[in-house]
């Protein structure tokens, strides 16, 4: 299995323990008992120029451990006050040391509008990030067929929460854009061989419709990357682990936001 199909298949088995604990039904009934959203996530995205996605991240499958002391709520403090857009929250326990008490934390105590980082691959997973105070979900094109996905943003069109839709070639760009997605987001690291090429996003920007909000994730690591995609008309980047191993967060935002 390539580790995206291993990502997956834990999660299938994360989410079966889950239900143990707390059942499909009750995770739901708790979700739309809760004040629905208004879709903070994709608002905050849609402001003029370039929008920053920030990430908390431990670890990643292949970097291994990038923050050996990981104080996750001084961090999404120190990107709220260095004017981050949204925060990325890594829930995946195994490759990445993610853990949802992290976005519960995390969303009880900043502003900002956070997404549950994971690998959604039931609708329990979406109730379950409303539950712990997220404002949008991921939904990876490469483990989901375009119905799921279709399905999986009426959902959260229902929660009040946003689904950021991540694709990496033009047949899931297609998929994304036919499933009504309002965000899509291209991954420039492939997943199989772990390669990046931020010219991914460059060259998928033109299938993109216009009206639909523009993300470029993973390997942005200087103004100079972000410039380009802005040129190419990124309407926002995700970025994990340039900021993750910066010792002055705010600083490193501020270099990345250059000119732009």
């Amino acid at each position: 299995m390539t580790i995206l199909e291993k990502l997956a298949f834990h999660a299938f088995e994360r989410v079966e323990t889950a239900k143990q604990k707390i059942s499909a039904n009750e995770i739901k009934e708790r979700a739309l008992s809760m004040p629905t959203g208004n879709f903070e996530f994709e608002k905050a995205l849609l402001k003029d120029g370039m929008s920053f996605i920030c990430e908390c991240k431990k670890a990643s499958p292949s970097k291994g451990v990038i923050a050996e002391n990981f104080p996750y709520l001084q961090i999404a403090k120190e990107y709220e006050k260095a004017g981050a857009d949204c925060i990325s929250v890594l829930t995946e326990p195994k490759w990445f040391l993610g853990n949802d008490e992290y976005l519960k934390e995390i969303a009880e105590n900043v502003s900002v509008p956070c997404i549950r980082k994971d690998f959604t691959v039931d609708e329990y997973m979406i109730y379950e990030a409303k539950v712990l105070g997220a404002k949008a979900v991921l939904l990876i094109c490469s483990i989901l067929t375009g119905e799921q996905i279709r399905n999986y943003i009426k959902i959260c069109d229902k929660l009040g929460i946003s689904a950021l839709v991540e694709a990496h070639d033009e047949n899931e760009i297609k998929t994304a854009v036919n499933a009504g997605s309002r965000i899509i987001g291209v991954n420039n690291r492939n997943l199989s061989d772990f390669t990046v090429d931020t010219g991914n996003s460059r060259r998928m920007r033109e299938l993109v419709p216009s009206d639909i909000i523009f993300v470029s994730e993973s390997g942005v690591k200087n103004a100079d990357d972000i410039k380009l995609l802005h040129e190419a008309g990124a309407d926002a980047v995700l970025i994990g682990e340039a900021l993750m191993r910066a010792d002055d967060k705010t600083a490193k935002l501020a270099e990345l936001r250059g000119n732009i």
